[in-house]
């Protein structure tokens, strides 16, 4: 254990955490000619970049499929496998579903890194499939030049719970359940400037699992829903507005990390900020000076952005206080698509 504790993760990846992800302009290049797929039971494929594939399986049920896997985030191999873990079964959650099974995908550089680390970073997500109920029922494991970990996780789910990013409509209040800024606090880890204190917070936030997703599935109030990861809060409200609808965001409305503003105001952030920046930056307004910063940071294991039929946000709020999940209101969705979201 002494050696695994000299070992720093994310000095052995260029990026880490849901900042791996492909630029969003890149990876429209790549999915631009792709075919779509025809199947009646792909209930939810990849035509709207939702959170995972949907099958029907009969009798109004339907199964949940995703994979999320990255470079280290963080230094700690337990907690790089908690946080990776809890990343990817998010997206069951985001869906409405109930996970019921993961297995495990690991890369590891064995001639770099112990083979006694990667068994921690298993370790971590062992705990998490745990606190989620699901059995990490085995994997496939590759030798790699970077320590690379994930999850392909199974969810189960009614067709009428199905929750997709892209359904909600005028009038909905948007919330979020969990505070941004994972990606510069872990970018200031990376530089060796993140505090004890401010690691706590960082790993509380990432290893909190979005299981509220399940209850939220036969809810009737929740129109759309997704979890904000890599593309950024600006990425993943795009995608929920489609393209007939806008939203207006209230800034100081968003929840952030406590002591964000310490790094921020040092101007840390990860080269994804940009990438996303440069992607959706023509559609938004009042995204002024540095809130690119926070707008545009890639959240990795983010909270679930949710989308409310106003008429019945009393049992929406009801059922986070019911289950002591933290909601922030936001903004709403508003008619009309001459700019995708407005700021204030």
């Amino acid at each position: 254990m002494e050696q695994n504790q000299k070992i720093r993760l994310t000095q052995f990846t260029k990026g880490g955490g849901c900042g791996c992800k492909i630029a969003p302009a890149v990876l429209e290049q790549i999915l631009k000619h792709a075919d779509t797929e025809n199947d009646p039971k792909l209930l939810v494929g990849y035509g709207t970049r939702d959170d995972a594939a949907v099958y029907d399986v009969g009798d109004g049920n339907a199964i949940i499929s995703t994979t999320d896997f990255f470079m280290p985030i963080v230094d700690d191999a337990f907690d790089f496998g908690r946080v990776a873990a809890t990343n990817a079964i998010s997206d069951i959650y985001a869906m409405g579903g109930k996970p019921i099974m993961a297995v495990a995908i690991l890369g590891w550089p064995v001639e770099l890194i112990a083979p006694e680390v990667a068994r921690e970073v298993l370790n971590g997500a062992r705990e998490i499939c745990k606190k989620a109920g699901i059995p990490l029922a085995g994997g496939h494991s590759i030798s790699s030049a970077e320590p690379i970990f994930g999850l392909a996780v199974t969810g189960t789910i009614k067709h009428q719970h199905i929750k997709r990013n892209d359904t909600a409509t005028a009038g909905d209040i948007l919330y979020l359940t969990k505070p941004l800024g994972t990606g510069v606090m872990s970018t200031a880890l990376k530089r060796g400037l993140l505090t004890p204190d401010d690691y706590i917070k960082l790993i509380d936030v990432m290893c909190s699992l979005n299981s509220i997703g399940e209850k939220l599935g036969p809810l009737q109030a929740v129109t759309a829903m997704t979890d904000v990861t890599g593309f950024a809060l600006i990425g993943h409200l795009l995608e929920m507005t489609g393209k007939n609808h806008s939203a207006e965001i209230s800034l100081a409305a968003i929840p952030r990390i406590e002591g964000l503003d310490v790094y921020t105001n040092q101007f840390i952030y990860p080269d994804n900020t940009t990438r996303n920046y440069s992607t959706y930056a023509s559609s938004v307004k009042g995204m002024d000076g540095n809130d690119f910063m926070l707008l545009c940071d890639p959240q990795t294991s983010g909270g679930l952005l949710i989308a409310v039929n106003p008429k019945m946000e009393n049992d929406f709020l009801a059922l986070m206080n019911t289950h002591k999940c933290p909601a922030f209101k936001i903004g709403k969705v508003t008619e009309g698509k001459e700019v995708g979201i407005y700021f204030s």
